[in-house]
């Protein structure tokens, strides 16, 4: 299982080249880069550009992977660079970059989301899920009717469109598309952290993604107990409340050659997840009782090892100065070291097994 980095979050990123990105993040030890889109490479899609990329990658023995954009019918006016692609059409603005990653990278394990995050929005509005003006079961509706009509475009490209579990959907959901639209043509991009804003154990979470994953963003957080029920901060792999050695094993078990991309990200945003808030739970069918209790225990468990002077507490946490490149090399530690023992574990157990 190679360890990688998303090429958008390294740290200098938007000043760098695609090449520059690649050489910083072999620099830092990594064994891949996920580039969260094709167009973060070249906006205008050309093929040149991608080949190159796709060369220098070859020659530093890194993976590439790569993007798309978002899914949501309801979203595609906050891309409007697509619906240029496609001259007019966003769904032929996708599938342009579906034929440049193949044609021009090389690439079949694409990313794509179903919403977007907006931090500037008050409260639970920031979220896609929130929205008023489309109910949340009428988006993934959509979402599933324009999955269907990208996936004969996908089967002929022999691709995957590598859905998120980003801050907007829960793991159930994107369970439910995959096995709609059909796991020749969808898999999973599983982002450790997000799972949390929806009231998900991630351990929990990653057995029931794991037969479909097919990229991932790594990252840990920090829970803290709220009046409203829990609030989410970034973290290092290892700094924060998730139990890696759960995660990877879910995954190890299903696709040990998995590439694992770190996602760095500063602490200094909390997400409010409202397990206390009815509004809230009321547009989480899915809410496992279990693990609502499960994200309490990791809450009270990190609070308990801060007074042990083991982590920082969540205030020192966030007041700590954010440091890119420590937190991958921090993360990066962390997992291998982590993969190492599942390993050594699934070695052992095969050979008692023989014997």
């Amino acid at each position: 299982m190679k360890i990688g980095v998303d090429g958008r979050k390294i740290p200098g990123a938007a000043e760098h080249s695609p090449i520059a990105i690649l050489e910083h993040a072999k620099s830092l030890g990594m064994e891949g880069v996920y580039f969260r889109t094709v167009l973060d490479i070249t906006p205008s899609l050309d093929l040149g550009v991608l080949r190159e990329v796709r060369e220098h990658a070859d020659a530093l023995g890194l993976y590439l992977q790569m993007g798309l954009a978002k899914v949501n019918p309801y979203a595609s006016a906050e891309a409007p660079e697509v619906r240029v692609l496609g001259q007019g059409d966003y769904t032929r603005g996708i599938i342009r970059l579906m034929e440049a990653c193949r044609e021009g990278a090389d690439c079949g394990e694409l990313w794509v989301a179903c919403g977007n995050y907006k931090p500037e929005l008050p409260g639970y509005y920031a979220n896609d899920r929130f929205r008023t003006d489309a109910p949340w079961p009428d988006q993934l509706a959509a979402i599933e009717k324009f999955l269907h009509q990208l996936a004969p475009a996908a089967r002929d490209l022999d691709i995957h469109l590598n859905i998120e579990t980003h801050e907007e959907i829960t793991t159930n959901e994107v369970v439910r598309l995959v096995e709609s639209v059909g796991p020749d043509v969808l898999g999973i991009t599983l982002d450790t952290a997000n799972v949390l804003a929806r009231g998900e154990d991630p351990v929990a979470a990653a057995r029931r993604v794991a037969p479909y994953v097919r990229a991932t963003h790594l990252r840990d957080s920090v829970l803290a107990i709220t009046d409203f029920g829990l609030a989410r901060s970034f973290s290092p792999c290892g700094l924060g409340v998730i139990d890696w050695d759960g995660v990877l094993g879910a995954l190890w078990e299903h696709n040990p050659d998995l590439w694992a991309s770190i996602e760095p990200a500063a602490p200094t945003m909390q997400m409010p997840i409202g397990l206390s808030d009815e509004a809230w739970r009321a547009v989480h069918p899915d809410l496992d009782p279990a693990e609502v209790a499960e994200l309490y225990r990791l809450a009270r468990d990190y609070d308990e090892r801060a007074r042990r002077s083991e982590v920082p507490t969540i205030e020192e946490f966030r007041a700590q100065a954010y440091d890119g490149e420590a937190f991958i090399r921090r993360s990066a530690e962390h997992l291998r070291a982590t993969l190492a023992g599942i390993e050594q574990r699934t070695l052992h157990q095969a050979t008692v097994t023989q014997g």
